[in-house]
Parts: C-alpha cells; sequence; structure tokens
C-alpha cells in the first residue's frame, strides 16, 4: 500500500493513454472519468504523456474537460488543449529535415513529416497512413513536403528493406548529425517491416512532466505517474510517486512504487484513483 500522506498530498496526476487509461477498446471507464472530476473538485489536476501527436489526445481532453497542458509525443510538445499555449517545444532543426528527406528519396524509403496537429507525405509515400502505428493522428497527403519541413517534431521512415532503414539511422546521428535521437524497431502488425523515428534529443515524458510540474508550481513529491510501456520509462525515473498498471512490462513494474492489482482493461487506473480518492476525504 501508498502511504496515505502521500496520496492525500498529490496535486498532478499523468497518465499515459494506450495500455494504461485507455481500455483494449480505446475507451476511458466511467468509473475512472466520474473519479478524475471528484479529485478535480479537490484541487487535483490531470493531463497526459503520450507518444501519440498533440492532435490525438484532443478528444480525451475534451472528454475529460481537462484544462492542463498536453504531454505529446513522448515530451516532443507540451502545449495547452484549449489555449493552444506551448510551454514547450522540441522541433528538429531544418537542414536535417532537409537532410532526411533526401536519405529517404535516395534509398526509396517511405517517409512523414510529424507536426503537433498532422502527419504530412506526398503521394509518393501514400501507403504511410495504413503503415504507421499511430493512434489517433490526422494525415495530410500534400504536393510537396517542402513549406511542411519547419516545425516538424519528428520524422517517421517505413520500410521492408531493413539495410536502408539502419542506414538513415547512421547517418542521422553522431558524428554525422548532432543533436538528434532515434528509434529504431520492427512492426507489431506488419511482418518484415521496420520503422525508423527521428526526434531532436532533450525531451522525454519525465522531462516534460518537470517542465509541466515547475510551470504549475507543484513538487515533483506530489506529482504521480501511470504507465505501462517502454516509452514510459523516464516517467519512472522521476521523484513522483509511480504507479503500474498491471498489465505493464516488467521494466515499468520493476521501478514501480505501486503496481495496481488490475489491468487498464479491468479498470488500473481507477483502482489507483479511488485510493487517491479515499486519502483525501
Amino acid at each position: 500500500m501508498i502511504d496515505t500522506e502521500l496520496l492525500r498530498n498529490l496535486k498532478l496526476i499523468v497518465f499515459d493513454l494506450d495500455g494504461t487509461l485507455l481500455n483494449n477498446e480505446g475507451e476511458i471507464s466511467q468509473e475512472a472519468k466520474d473519479l478524475i472530476k471528484e479529485l478535480e473538485r479537490k484541487g487535483v489536476h490531470f493531463t497526459f504523456a503520450s507518444g501519440r501527436l498533440h492532435s490525438a489526445l484532443l478528444k480525451y481532453a475534451e472528454e475529460l474537460e481537462l484544462d492542463t497542458h498536453l504531454i505529446s509525443l513522448d515530451g516532443s510538445l507540451i502545449k495547452h488543449p484549449r489555449t493552444n499555449e506551448i510551454l514547450f517545444e522540441s522541433y528538429i532543426p531544418l537542414r536535417y529535415v532537409k537532410k532526411a528527406v533526401r536519405l529517404a528519396e535516395n534509398t526509396l524509403t517511405k517517409y512523414a513529416l510529424c507536426h503537433a496537429d498532422a502527419i504530412f507525405y506526398t503521394e509518393e509515400n501514400s501507403i504511410i497512413p495504413e503503415m504507421l502505428e499511430k493512434y489517433g493522428a490526422k494525415y495530410q497527403e500534400v504536393e510537396s513536403l517542402e513549406k511542411f519541413c519547419g516545425q516538424t517534431l519528428e520524422i517517421v521512415f517505413v520500410g521492408d528493406a531493413r539495410d536502408n532503414i539502419k542506414l538513415i539511422q547512421k547517418k542521422m546521428l553522431f558524428p554525422h548529425s548532432f543533436g538528434l535521437r532515434t528509434s529504431y524497431y520492427k512492426s507489431h502488425l506488419f511482418g518484415g517491416i521496420y520503422y525508423l523515428e527521428v526526434r531532436k534529443s532533450g525531451a522525454s515524458k519525465g522531462d516534460g512532466v518537470k517542465r509541466l510540474a515547475k510551470k504549475m508550481s507543484i513538487g515533483m513529491r506530489n506529482v504521480a505517474v501511470l504507465g505501462d510501456w517502454y516509452n514510459d520509462r523516464s516517467l519512472f525515473e522521476t521523484e513522483a510517486l509511480k504507479v503500474a498498471v498491471a498489465n505493464a512490462v516488467p521494466e515499468i513494474i520493476h521501478k514501480a512504487d505501486y503496481v495496481t492489482k488490475k489491468t487498464n482493461d479491468e479498470g488500473g487506473v481507477a483502482e489507483f484513483l479511488k485510493m487517491v480518492a479515499d486519502a483525501k476525504k
């Protein structure tokens, strides 16, 4: 069990979405929504820290009537859902976006540019909406990506030629490029398909929560973070109260201060929120 005093003093609760707050149907349970409303009346703030694009979070922010900045693309952007105020943004330098475009075209690799509100691609990359595993994202086909190179938060490459993907990754990292980080992985849905994501370094979910807490004048000891997956690792390396849902991967469970008895599909988040509500009575 978690110390009651610790729960009583929580002022900000941060959810990962997929696999944590959302059930397997992509929905927030009514019990969780009711508890969030109850805790908001007691002064607790809520937000998301997700790998999704900002635009893919707005549906859920509206559903919960959130009035707190949202942390999207694993900390690359912190933006308010209503006022559109940007607390933090981590755009990839223009020269590296153009370099990535050249590498993709030279190796015949499909690619797209991720902005806060949409993923842009050309007709030559029309397979992108079918192949990318970007939940809730808006896709927009454009004639040319030239005018969309600015304000790029993430570049995504996809293809079945593993060697080409690895070559692009090499060219986008030191000593060929500076200040970038990459994520290379194999598709869970499509056999033989590989992905490469490129972002500017210096941003993570954990850093995003710290920036937001500072903006709100809330100490990290008064913050709780909930997650389930590997990209939640940085959340679980902060001084916040760390809560893993029962379906979390072993690494996240190992780092957690508390593991719910229920999975995301059984109401794990509501289980924790009920503990907080009880502590604040």
